[in-house]
């Protein structure tokens, strides 16, 4: 038998191959279900192809996966722990930052709690359903890599894992394009879950409106402001700065007479900066938290490619690390709407050398003058 491994199952395709893969390879696999707290059944029933991945009926999903598959299967609660998800969540917008709870998930729970439980059970590995894959490095180490589906690749929230976790995990499906997974599950006869649409939302925004998470939990802290053109002309007034993200366009509620874009948010004053796009541009970024998946950069920058957003493009950066575990990256070309709060991931090529957080976008004046 290769091993023991600790399978999180969610209760959709994706896992749920990961489990016919598993036990395919001869592993023992053991199904996890994390219940989290959050009750988003509606998003299952609505009719647009689009859901959550928290509902009850994803557990009951989960739970017929495993006893199709002959496999033990635990559902733990981490409602404490996802709870301070959500006010990570809150308090990052009311900062003016776009959070993102994907890698926070990933870091705190599925490659956090997930590995503490698998080692209860005296498994070797953990897995999940990710579009990523664990390869060898160029002196044979375990490196985190891009999944072979482009379209479906997740590699980007997932920077945050551990180095020392990387030899006990296991990524079954990364190997793979979405059409062959879905057509695993048919082949095992998991005809529930084979044609189930993916997770498209955040699990506890069902209503698709971020700020109606922020105003219930953190109503006391949103405050009125208002809205200037960059060169200082008031446009109108907000009702909260979470509203807003660096790069909005629409939803603005002013009439400028041309296209405007935020530019910046200032929490303090509880302005939004509007602007044209062209001023959206930045040469570089500063970020914070790095977790490496390499030893750390100390002699020189690190030439890579940097990827500042799920849906865009990694694109040739420099990064240095700095004394305090953050890091200065040097874009080779602008990028546009670099958002505070956001993940930035390095890579070499396919490989992930690490990532961290978004603190702020910064100017080429001052990457050279190291202000």
């Amino acid at each position: 038998m290769p091993g023991r491994v600790v399978l999180a199952m969610s209760g959709g395709v994706d896992s749920s191959a990961a489990a016919v893969l598993l036990k395919r390879q001869g592993y023992e696999v053991i199904g996890l279900f994390m219940r989290t707290g959050i009750h988003t059944d509606e998003l299952d029933t609505r009719r647009d192809n689009k859901k959550g991945c928290c509902s009850a009926i994803d557990a009951n999903d989960a739970r017929r996966v495993a006893d199709k598959l002959d496999l033990p299967f635990y559902a733990l609660n981490f409602e404490k722990e996802f709870d301070k998800i959500i006010d990570y969540f809150a308090d990052e917008y009311l900062k003016g930052r776009t959070p993102n709870p994907c890698v926070v998930c990933n870091n705190w729970l599925k490659f956090g709690q997930l590995w503490t439980f698998g080692k209860q059970l005296g498994a070797d590995f953990i897995a999940t359903g990710h579009y990523a894959q664990i390869l060898p490095g160029p002196t044979g180490e375990p490196a985190l890599h891009r999944g072979a589906d482009p379209d479906k690749d997740q590699s980007y929230v997932l920077h945050g894992i551990k180095r020392e976790v990387l030899p006990h995990l296991l990524f079954p499906v990364g190997g793979y394009l979405k059409p062959q997974i879905r057509e695993f599950a048919r082949e095992a006869g998991l005809t529930n879950v084979a044609a189930k649409p993916d997770s498209v939302e955040i699990c506890f925004v069902p209503s698709g409106d971020h700020t109606d998470v922020v105003r219930k939990r953190r109503p006391e802290a949103v405050t009125a402001g208002v809205i200037r053109d960059s060169d200082g002309t008031i446009l109108g007034d907000h009702d909260g700065i979470d509203r807003f993200t660096i790069g909005q366009r629409k939803g603005l509620g002013v009439a400028a007479g041309k296209r405007r874009f935020v530019l910046n948010i200032v929490p303090e004053t509880n302005e939004v900066i509007v602007g044209d796009p062209e001023e959206l541009l930045a040469n570089g970024l500063r970020a914070t938290d790095i977790n490496w998946l390499i030893d750390p950069p100390t002699d020189a920058p690190l030439n890579c490619l940097a990827k500042i957003r799920y849906r865009t493009a990694a694109t040739a950066a420099t990064v240095e690390a700095t004394s305090d575990g953050g890091a200065i990256v040097n874009f080779a070309e602008p990028q546009s709407a670099i958002s505070p709060g956001q993940a930035v991931t390095f890579y070499d090529g396919a490989r992930v050398l690490g990532g961290g957080w978004i603190d702020r976008a910064i100017t080429a004046e001052v990457l050279r003058s190291g202000a």
